[in-house]
């Protein structure tokens, strides 16, 4: 009886001495963890997203990633300087196929479709469920939208790009015309053009013009309606709204007696209105940019005008950053992604050393913004108050995101153009074009 109790006295202590070990190597592991350095690599290129001056490229960036790793320790992060943007999408492409593209990546408009197709970007909806330190609805929801395909969010939008519309201020006030006001409409917009647009020489031929580049998508985003369903499934070119869109364009067009108004004459100061992004309007409104490339007549930006179903904005354009579905460090690659597209510092930043616009919406009417747009434009009075901006990217439509959305829309743009200059019935012209599009989302 006493060897029993002895036996199973050395059993007690040796199944205590074995679960003493494993709990002080659980620690062991958990503490070497902690300790040990991931290296993150982030994919981007040099220069600015907007196609507009830009001679502070990393700034921003190297500030976030000095902020992001002192808070992150065991984290670093990494990135190729110098990769221009026009080379940025081979370049990745390029390592997708060697199976080494970077954890957390710039995702280029003219890529995402691609990506998600063959699968690269990894589905974030499981992280934003997930992580309680982040709500997805303080980011503008068209914004977020962009970054959606089929239902899943592959992406987070970084930084915003609404369109706005360039007004010449120097030719409508020699033609005795004042500015439009931010509400103004298509019949404000057609009846200034046709005031604007006349021979001044009298050589017989126009040489002054109301408009240039406002395309059949602006006039069919500004009459608020979606040329596809949410997930590209369907088109929908024959809707009343789309055609009523065609028909504005082709008047305006008529306007111009079949001349074709070019960049140049816009240049020349013959143009009154040109549609013009955000991010243009701050890079060309400040010294030196201003005197090179606007330096020969007074002008501003107002809103888009609105269509009789729409809103006063038009496509709202986004700065999209995703990650690798074949990251080997997930976790830290999606508290990195969350960093740069949610911390309140770094989306301030957005003003303070790009062009764009944050994509928060707290931050966008914050006081702290409007000091930062006011700071940055050489201390010229900003164009139009934070409610007015806030009004523009929350009426705005993102640019719909799957597959098939390029070929669409080229075919789409070849034929509406041939329409509008044609002069032929565009109610039977659309209804053909939208079985046509209709029969490629099928294949």
């Amino acid at each position: 009886m006493a060897n029993k109790r002895i036996t199973s006295d050395k059993l007690l202590k040796f199944c205590f001495i074995i679960a003493l070990i494993a709990v002080v190597l659980t620690f062991i592991f958990i503490y070497y963890e902690k300790k040990k350095i991931v290296v993150l690599e982030f994919g981007t290129f040099a220069g600015s997203i907007y196609d507009v001056p830009d001679w502070q490229s990393y700034k921003a960036l190297d500030k976030a990633i000095d902020k992001f790793e002192k808070l992150h320790p065991n984290i670093k992060i990494k990135y190729k300087s110098g990769i221009l943007k026009s080379d940025y999408s081979e370049r990745l492409s390029q390592s997708i196929i060697k199976g080494n593209e970077p954890d957390v990546f710039c995702v280029l408009p003219g890529d995402f479709n691609t990506f998600t197709s063959i699968g690269i970007l990894e589905k974030l909806d499981n992280f934003i469920k997930k992580d309680s330190s982040f709500d997805i609805n303080k980011i503008y929801e068209n914004a977020v939208q962009a970054g959606q395909s089929q239902g899943y969010q592959y992406a987070l939008p970084k930084e915003l790009d609404p369109e706005l519309m360039f007004v010449n201020k120097t030719l409508l006030e020699k033609e005795g015309i004042e500015v439009p006001s931010g509400n103004w409409n298509w019949q404000d917009f057609y009846n200034i053009c046709k005031k604007i647009t006349k021979d001044t020489d009298g050589d017989g031929r126009l040489d002054q013009f109301g408009v240039v580049g406002f395309q059949w998508q602006h006039a069919v985003y500004t009459n608020g309606q979606q040329l596809f369903d949410l997930n590209g499934n369907s088109a929908d070119f024959n809707k009343e709204g789309i055609i009523e869109a065609i028909s504005f364009i082709t008047s305006l067009n008529k306007l111009n007696q079949n001349y074709t108004v070019t960049l140049q004459d816009f240049d020349a100061g013959k143009v009154a209105f040109k549609p013009f992004l955000f991010s243009s309007y701050r890079a060309y409104k400040i010294y030196p940019y201003k005197v090179i490339r606007y330096g020969k007549f007074e002008w501003e930006c107002i809103k888009l005008p609105r269509g009789p179903k729409g809103n006063n904005a038009s496509q709202l354009n986004s700065f999209l950053i995703g990650m690798s579905s074949r990251s080997k460090h997930k976790k830290e690659a999606w508290e990195f992604l969350k960093f740069l597209t949610y911390n309140k510092d770094i989306q301030l930043d957005v003003f303070r050393y790009s062009y764009g616009m944050p994509v928060i919406k707290d931050i966008v009417g914050s006081i702290e913004a409007e000091n930062e747009l006011l700071k940055y434009s050489s201390g010229e009075k900003f164009f139009m108050d934070k409610k007015s901006l806030e009004e523009i990217v929350e009426q705005s439509l993102p640019t719909p995101r799957f597959h098939k959305y390029e070929e669409a829309m080229d075919i789409a743009d070849k034929e509406i153009y041939q329409l509008i200059n044609s002069g032929k019935d565009a109610e039977g012209t659309i209804a053909k074009l939208n079985n046509k599009i209709n029969n490629l989302l099928k294949q």
